[in-house]
């Protein structure tokens, strides 16, 4: 069994159990593999497992990637901070954005994705600073009703606002991951019955917390070191 094997394993392993910990099938939980500065070697190692979700956070960086596996039929999650004014190649090459946060931005992309970039639509999470941690981006928690609110006013064509996402503590002990995590999953539910049934994602989670997020509700895991190995 090669290191990347034993890896995907003993994440897959770890996933199914924190879900039955919760109640939850294993297969609820959508497994991210954080491929930013990884070569395509090392994606090509976890593609030839069965791996499809794949996470980038600088377009740049990305493009040649997705370009290289083009026929592998992979997801692409943008989930790094996005600029309104570098959203050019995101629709049409992503799949999924998970660090929408500002109305402003949700607009730029639907309005790149209106002009014909690719034909899928492209899948929208907010990005929500529970925290309210200066040093992070996203919508402090009283701001995501009104900025929906906001986006839904003016259905956006290309786009879907499908959850909401979460970058935990850095460091944080479990009780303080897990009040992070169960706060924005309690935001998600109010999305829902506020605004409907297209709010079901939570993505949040990563190599060092991602048990305690599925425990709390996560749909999408975000795990780099942990699958590919510390580098260096």
């Amino acid at each position: 069994m090669s290191p990347a094997s034993e890896r995907l394993d003993a994440i897959r392993r770890r996933v199914a159990e924190a879900a039955r910990r919760a109640g939850r099938a294993p297969e609820e939980v959508r497994l991210i593999a954080v491929s930013k500065t990884q070569s395509i070697a090392a994606i090509q190692a976890l593609v030839e497992l069965g791996v499809r979700d794949f996470g980038e956070s600088q377009a740049q960086e990305a493009l040649p990637k997705i370009e290289h596996f083009r026929a592998a039929t992979l997801n692409w999650h943008f989930i790094g901070h996005l600029q309104s004014n570098k959203t050019r190649h995101i629709p049409g090459t992503f799949q999924w954005v998970h660090s929408v946060d500002s109305a402003r931005l949700a607009r730029r992309l639907a309005e790149v994705a209106g002009e014909g970039v690719g034909s899928q639509q492209l899948k929208l999470l907010l990005q929500v600073n529970v925290a309210a941690d200066p040093a992070k981006h996203g919508l402090l928690p009283r701001e995501v009703y009104p900025t929906v609110e906001d986006l839904l006013r003016q259905p956006l064509a290309g786009v879907q606002l499908c959850g909401l996402m979460t970058i935990g503590y850095l460091h944080a002990d479990e009780d303080r991951a897990r009040a992070s995590f169960s706060g924005l999953r309690d935001l998600l539910e109010g999305c829902r019955q506020r605004f409907g049934d297209s709010f079901r994602e939570l993505s949040m989670g990563m190599s060092d917390d991602f048990e305690t997020a599925i425990e709390e509700g996560a749909t999408m895991v975000r795990v780099g070191t942990a699958l590919f190995g510390s580098r260096g």
